[in-house]
């Protein structure tokens, strides 16, 4: 998987615009990446998950350009990322979250097809600058 990370300070001045699906069960993390990615301008959360069978139905009705997804929500026994990768436009990427931090989860996220595996723990200062990445080498930036 390749490591997309660059620094707060590589961001600063980068221009980008991109439509966010932000798929998590946990109403505080939903707010709490609402509230990071609503500070840039060029980010549009386009809707929100609180599981897989949402996320899909929203991948199909909104088609993001990117979906933060936990890799592990509730309903992960009847779907699963790799489910909702599957109906992603083929420029869409996956950028998997988790506060589970290990290899595991790591190869877990590479296997559902994210572009990146990032920790929820420091998504305040990974998720912008690997946003912006993403859009640069799409040539959204």
């Amino acid at each position: 998987m390749p490591e997309l990370f660059m620094g707060p300070d590589a961001v600063q001045n980068k221009s980008f615009s991109v439509k966010i699906l932000v798929s998590d069960d946990s109403e505080i993390v939903r707010r709490g990446i609402r509230q990071l990615l609503s500070a840039h301008t060029g980010i549009e959360i386009v809707g929100e998950a609180a599981n897989y069978a949402q996320t899909i139905q929203l991948v199909r009705d909104l088609r993001p350009e990117v979906v933060v997804l936990d890799l592990h929500m509730p309903d992960e026994k009847n779907h699963t990322p790799q489910e909702v990768k599957s109906h992603l436009d083929h420029k869409s990427q996956v950028v998997a979250i988790s506060f589970w931090n290990d290899e595991a989860t790591a190869l877990l996220a590479d296997r559902y097809g994210a572009v990146t595996f990032l920790d929820k723990t420091n998504l305040a200062n990974t998720l912008i600058p690997t946003l912006a990445q993403l859009c640069e080498k799409r040539g959204l930036a």
